[in-house]
Order: structure tokens, then C-alpha cells, then sequence
């Protein structure tokens, strides 16, 4: 029963009493709204459903000749793992469709499956784009308007990406940027530490500690320096 019904019945019973101090009496009984017990919160169900749930997003970069892209991308909520599936200067409903067709081949090669796709309401995914998905036994899952926090585990990513990379580099073209991405997709997936797996890479376990009193470090760079990768030698 919620606050606002309680409030009424009250009301017609002729008790005065205000919704704030009925929301005192539920708060410190530990009830929440109705709308809160109906079912899990949004929170509860990313957490509970991670190993079954992709998100996606567009996200844009521009070149040096002021050349707007955007690339495409897929994550994968437990793993972390994410899927840079194109870039284009035109992102139209026909593209997407046909990138998510491409990812899906990709999941099935690699026998994984998964239950929901998370995205939010742009106009270019189009009704054929949730088919490709709803054909394979995925359910869509629509944000929220304007509630990025809906879709955080993409949005972080994008977040990421332009820390490290995009706000760094001059993009020359459209092959320079999928190149660009790409090498980036490759760092990310196999070496970039996460928090929410505990220090390791989606693609990647940590390594077993060595037993030697001395270590060497071994410094792999990627993109001419811009990005570092460290591990030890024995």
C-alpha cells in the first residue's frame, strides 16, 4: 500500500494526519513504497541478471578535419568484455541492424547467450534492429528518457575510452579512427584492469606471483606510447 492510499484512507476516516509523517511511520517500519515491493529494483535485476545481459551504445569522435563519426559497441555486463562493431560517418537504421547481425554471429561462434539488451530510446534503432535480437531469444530493454545512470556499465565505458584515448589523439579518417579502436578494444579486453573483477582484464586472469627475489617488468606500449602495458618477466 502506498503512501498517497494510506494518506486518503486516513483522510476518510477522518483522521488528520500528513504524508510526511505517514512516510515516518512506514520508513522506520522498514516498508517501502508499493511500487518498490512489486518486484525487484533496477539495481537488484542488473546484479542478479549480469551474466545474461548485453548493453549498447553510439558514441562519437571527431577527425582533424572537424569530420563527425560514430562508432558502435556492444558490452557485456559480467565480463566487462566489449565489442567495437563499427565506425561510421552515417549511422542510419540499416547499419545498425547489420552490426548487430555481425555481433551475433560472433556470440554464437563463441557459444555464449544471453538474455537481455540494454539501450536506450535513439531513433536508430529501429524495429528491424530489436528483431535481429528478438529473433535470437534476447529481450529488449529500453532506458529510461534522458537517464544515462539506466545504462551506467555502457556509459562508464564511453567515459573511459575518451579519458584514455579520444581526448589524446588526433583522428586522421574514418580507417585511422576503426584502427585506432580497434587497438584500443584489443588493450581493454586483454590487459586494462577492471575493479569490478577484482584487477583483472575480461580476457585476461592475473598472473600467479613469482617466487623470485627479483622481478623485471616488461613495458609493452600500444597506439606510439599513449597506452602502456606492464607484466612481469621471469
Amino acid at each position: 500500500m502506498g503512501y498517497r492510499r494510506i494518506h486518503g484512507e486516513l483522510a476518510g476516516l477522518g483522521y488528520r494526519i500528513g504524508a510526511s509523517t505517514v512516510w515516518k511511520i512506514l520508513h522506520s517500519a522498514g516498508i517501502d513504497p508499493s511500487t518498490r515491493r512489486a518486484g525487484p529494483s533496477w539495481t537488484e535485476f542488473l546484479r542478479a541478471q549480469a551474466h545474461a545481459i548485453l548493453a549498447c551504445d553510439l558514441f562519437h569522435l571527431d577527425t582533424i578535419t572537424l569530420r563527425r563519426l560514430y562508432a558502435f559497441f556492444v558490452i557485456e555486463h559480467a565480463t566487462r568484455r566489449v565489442h567495437l562493431l563499427g565506425v561510421t560517418s552515417h549511422p542510419t537504421g540499416a547499419w545498425l541492424t547489420q552490426q548487430a547481425r555481425n555481433l551475433l554471429v560472433d556470440l554464437d561462434d563463441a557459444g555464449s547467450r544471453f538474455r537481455f539488451l540494454i539501450r536506450d530510446r535513439d531513433a536508430k534503432f529501429t524495429a528491424a534492429f530489436n528483431a535481429v535480437f528478438t529473433a535470437a531469444d534476447i529481450r529488449i530493454i529500453k532506458t529510461p528518457v534522458r537517464a544515462p545512470r539506466a545504462n551506467a556499465i555502457a556509459e562508464r565505458f564511453v567515459g573511459s575510452i575518451r579519458r584514455e584515448l579520444l581526448d589524446r589523439t588526433l583522428i586522421l579518417n574514418q580507417r585511422h579512427a576503426t584502427a585506432v579502436l580497434d587497438e584500443y578494444q584489443h588493450h581493454y579486453n586483454s590487459h586494462r584492469p577492471h575493479r569490478a573483477l577484482g584487477q583483472t582484464a575480461p580476457l585476461r586472469p592475473l598472473p600467479q606471483p613469482t617466487t623470485g627475489e627479483t622481478n623485471t617488468v616488461q613495458r609493452h606500449d600500444r597506439l606510439g606510447g599513449l597506452l602502456h602495458e606492464y607484466q612481469q618477466v621471469a
